[in-house]
């Protein structure tokens, strides 16, 4: 069959990247079979310049590379990351191809699911921007984030110097855990990984409650797209 072909923006960071590539890859072969693999194009930033002018100031960065698949003959556009979604509608408006959200399809997975209150986990951004908490909102979910600023700003720091870099620390896995365990407390009956590097660190293997990773989830989206 003809697959469509998908644009991925990654590198943010490249080491969750490698994650999409795989999953989708061998969703495609898993609906498709015999030696059927995903026709990507990937568009991967470096990391580096995004943080030097700060997610809030990337939006040209985001839509410079979104243009780029677009002229490659990208038929639709995935953001490889959560925090990239802060743009993802004024994107979408400018560069004019379908955007596959993550932030929509993780929501549409837990309302599936039937959970109504969630903890998420993500950079600061993703966990104090209205970007994603809104459209989770519309879905009819109530988001819990971890209280203490310093505990956003530990997590902040923790993806960005530790996960970002492939580093496993096993004291940061104990304390995020331990973050996890005050959502849970505070009515969180799941607890969403909104940080595409935070799998690296934390799964379901770990955790009592429901654990909704959205690299997964993303994932499968794409590859509904891509052979649909």
């Amino acid at each position: 069959m003809k697959q469509k072909k998908i644009g991925l923006v990654g590198g943010i960071s490249w080491v969750s990247t490698l994650d999409y590539y795989r999953l989708i890859n061998e969703g495609v072969n898993g609906r498709l079979g015999g030696l059927n693999y995903a026709e990507l194009l990937l568009y991967s930033l470096n990391f580096a310049d995004v943080q030097a002018v700060t997610w809030e100031h990337a939006y040209e960065l985001l839509r410079d590379a979104c243009l780029s698949l677009k002229r490659a003959d990208a038929e639709a556009i995935a953001l490889c990351a959560n925090t990239a979604h802060l743009f993802a509608d004024r994107l979408e408006a400018e560069v004019q191809l379908p955007f596959i959200h993550l932030v929509t399809e993780t929501a549409k997975a837990l309302q599936q699911a039937g959970h109504a209150t969630i903890g998420l986990l993500g950079t600061k951004f993703t966990m104090e921007m209205p970007f994603y908490r809104d459209r989770l909102e519309a879905f009819g979910i109530t988001v819990l984030t971890p209280a203490a600023q310093h505990t956003r700003d530990y997590v902040q720091h923790t993806v960005k110097e530790e996960l970002g870099r492939g580093i496993i620390n096993p004291e940061t896995k104990a304390r995020y855990l331990s973050i996890v365990q005050d959502l849970v407390s505070s009515g969180a009956t799941a607890i969403v990984l909104g940080c595409t590097e935070i799998p690296l660190l934390i799964s379901q293997a770990d955790i009592s409650v429901p654990v909704f990773d959205t690299v997964q989830i993303h994932a499968a989206a794409i590859v509904d797209y891509i052979v649909s």
